[in-house]
């Protein structure tokens, strides 16, 4: 009490309690838009592409077009032997309904009976709706309560329309699921590593702080900065936040602790705790903001829009756990770490650390290890040759929705017509030549004149091979070569699947550079070597490899995937190097104080994963069971990615950091400091050096 008079008895009782009292504040002025935050988000397909693609300036011709974009449905009427009569007038009267209920475009729908007379396809288009999401689903579940069968008798709700409303559904649900999730995985984790009954709450409670800021600030970019935010990237974010804000806080919390037992106040012990692991979590939360901000360099919308939305997310959660988290740990003082309370003075028990016991018995032959190692992560990788192709719509979901039944119906009752129209944008001048040349086109069954309006003439043109297949796609790849003499464009979610993968193709060769040498420079600053940071970045990149080729040996033959995502490259580079080198910076970090203060390069190395082996599994194990999260999620893309980035981070964190940095780091001895100062420091000779390590102290 002596010293509460003075500046810095003022600052210890004002600074937490000022920390909270700013944060309560700005919790009050930012929630409302956090609410917000899932009404902003755009799933349709030509949401995610690039604005030069052909697919999105149909998109964006169509909304200019008499009644704007349409929302295009196929109804789909299916008895096993045959239709009656009585399913015939059965299907008419439900079409009258649903034409009485809605402005059809093009009047009344024509039934296309197929080959065995067992099916009938009703094309039904809108433009009722417009661009309101609300008013589209409306619109398709509309139709589906009108539509309906029974004894024998089956009846789906199809076309791009109903696709998109299905996906609706899925990420309408996705960011509470996600929250949910998440805090209840993290829960559990947390309170297994802390084995207290209250230490648990304070960074999940932060972390939820975290959350509700980085989704106020995914509301002010879109509202700002027109960036596009996505179910996708919503959700990963969510993600992102808890799992590197928890993280951050593990590292924290644990260095908080050690500094209690020296330090006999709380703020004195956290001033010092900030101090020694501040650089690591600030280098950490860089690394992953900067390779965030390197996917503003993609071509594809999605992808620039998640940089933005995952940096404002990593960034609030190193905010929130760099001021609140410790304002809150001070105020509660030591008895928060109850029933293992660490006094001022004491020692902490001593025990066999498995970390130190791992890095003993690697460092005993490390030229081994690590050779063995790399044969290791690089025949896991071999499996990325087991990656099949791109994933089709139909197979996008683990769980088959109304409208994915409908198209694979159509697809098996209609083998000689695609049921899904490419759409062609011709100039209305020109519009009877490019329906002409159209009709020329190897592969194309049928071409349909629709809507004029704006200068623009809309056609719908039906190949003869089913939705995404390889003939399908010749066939609009020689629509667009033919056709833009003609200045059209073509489109439809064909199109638009085969814009997205050259898109996510193009990005693949400018992003990743760019997240290799954005990475490089910020440990390059952090630890001051180019060794040092060259070793984490080929860890890093053996383990995306790595990570990826186990994806490939389990995805179609254990989870029956029919494809993978277009995008899963890209993304689970980014976040597994930008997320993997985190462990490395708390490694490398320590070994380098370690260094500074005169270890020779084995001690410094074993000290290391010693002190903070324990903190980088805890860590790991949280970020990972966080990413697994995406795996309940009904989405392919969404299952594949959260697979791929929570095994890489457990091949990272348990083989990885373990053995393969460190025992590379034992080689390379001081070289791997080079060109800094510590490279150039004498050294003891190596068995001196070994039996310093093994002796009891």
């Amino acid at each position: 009490m002596g010293d509460t008079r003075t500046g810095t008895g003022r600052r210890r009782a004002v600074v937490p309690w000022a920390v909270v009292g700013l944060w309560l504040a700005a919790l009050v002025l930012l929630g409302p838009l956090a609410g917000k935050f899932s009404g902003i988000q755009q799933n349709r397909a030509v949401d995610y592409l690039p604005d030069s693609a052909d697919s999105t300036q149909v998109a964006r011709i169509q909304d200019r077009l008499p009644g704007g974009e349409s929302t295009d449905l196929v109804l789909v009427y299916h008895r096993d032997g045959g239709l009656t009569d009585a399913d015939r007038r059965t299907a008419a009267e439900q079409l009258a309904e649903v034409g009485g209920a809605y402005d059809l475009t093009g009047g009344e729908a024509r039934g296309v009976p197929s080959k065995d007379g067992s099916t009938l396809m009703y094309p039904v288009s809108s433009t009722q709706p417009g661009q309101d999401e609300e008013a589209r689903d409306a619109f398709v579940d509309g139709v589906r309560d009108i539509a309906g069968g029974g004894g024998g008798l089956s009846v789906e709700v199809g076309g791009p329309g109903a696709l998109n409303t299905d996906m609706n559904k899925v990420f309408g649900t996705l960011d509470a699921t996600l929250l949910f999730a998440t805090l209840g995985v993290v829960t559990v984790l947390l309170i297994l590593i802390y084995r207290s009954p209250f230490l648990w709450l304070v960074p999940l409670a932060v972390a939820g702080v975290a959350a509700a800021t980085a989704m106020a600030a995914g509301y002010g970019l879109h509202e700002l900065f027109d960036v596009t935010v996505t179910g996708q990237s919503g959700g990963v974010m969510t993600v992102l936040v808890l799992g590197a804000g928890t993280d951050y806080a593990l590292l924290i919390v644990s260095r908080y602790r050690e500094e209690l037992r020296r330090h006999e106040r709380p703020y004195d012990a956290m001033r010092a705790a900030l101090r020694g692991c501040g650089p690591a979590v600030l280098a950490s939360s860089g690394t992953v903001a900067a390779g965030l901000l390197c996917l503003l360099a993609a071509d594809l919308n999605s992808s620039r829009g998640m940089g933005p939305v995952g940096m404002v997310g990593v960034l609030a959660a190193l905010v929130a756990m760099t001021t609140l988290l410790p304002a809150v740990l001070v105020l509660l003082g030591r008895r928060v770490f109850w029933p293992l309370i660490p006094s001022f003075g004491s020692e902490p028990k001593a025990r066999r650390s498995l970390f130190a016991a791992m890095g003993t018995s690697a460092t005993r032959r490390p030229a081994l290890v690590l050779v063995g190692g790399g044969v290791l992560l690089g025949a896991l990788a071999l499996g990325t040759f087991n990656l099949s192709g791109g994933i089709k719509q139909e197979d996008s979901f683990t769980e088959r929705p109304e409208s994915i039944t409908a198209m694979r119906t159509l697809a098996q009752e209609y083998p000689e017509r695609s049921s899904r129209p490419v759409t062609v944008m011709a100039p209305e001048g020109r519009a009877g030549a490019v329906a002409e040349r159209a009709r020329a086109t190897d592969g194309v069954a049928e071409v349909v004149p629709g809507r004029s309006g704006s200068g623009w003439t809309e056609i719908a043109v039906f190949t003869t091979a089913a939705p995404e297949t390889s003939s399908e796609t010749r066939t609009i790849e020689a629509l667009r070569a033919g056709l833009d003499p003609q200045g059209a464009y073509v489109g439809g979610p064909s199109a638009q699947q085969i814009d997205l993968a050259d898109s996510e193709s193009r990005d693949r060769g400018v992003v990743v550079p760019l997240v290799l040498a954005a990475v490089f420079v910020i440990l390059v600053g952090l630890l001051r070597s180019l060794v040092a940071p060259l070793l984490l970045l080929a860890a890093v990149v053996a383990v995306w490899g790595a990570a990826l080729g186990i994806g490939g040996l389990v995805f179609e033959p254990v989870f029956g995937f029919g494809g993978t995502d277009a995008g899963l490259g890209l993304l689970s580079f980014v976040f597994l190097v930008a997320l993997g080198v985190d462990y490395g910076i708390f490694l490398m970090h320590r070994m380098r104080e370690e260094s500074v203060r005169g270890a020779e390069p084995e001690v410094a190395a074993l000290t290391a994963l010693r002190t903070t082996g324990g903190v980088i599994a805890s860590a790991g194990v949280v970020l990972a069971a966080t990413f697994a999260v995406l795996t309940t999620l009904p989405m392919v893309g969404l299952v594949e990615l959260g697979f791929v980035i929570a095994v890489g981070v457990l091949v990272d964190t348990f083989l990885v950091r373990t053995y393969l940095v460190t025992t590379a780091s034992v080689l390379l001895r001081r070289r791997v400091w080079w060109p800094g100062r510590l490279s150039r420091a004498p050294e003891l000779p190596v068995e001196a050096e070994r039996g310093r390590v093994r002796s009891p102290a």
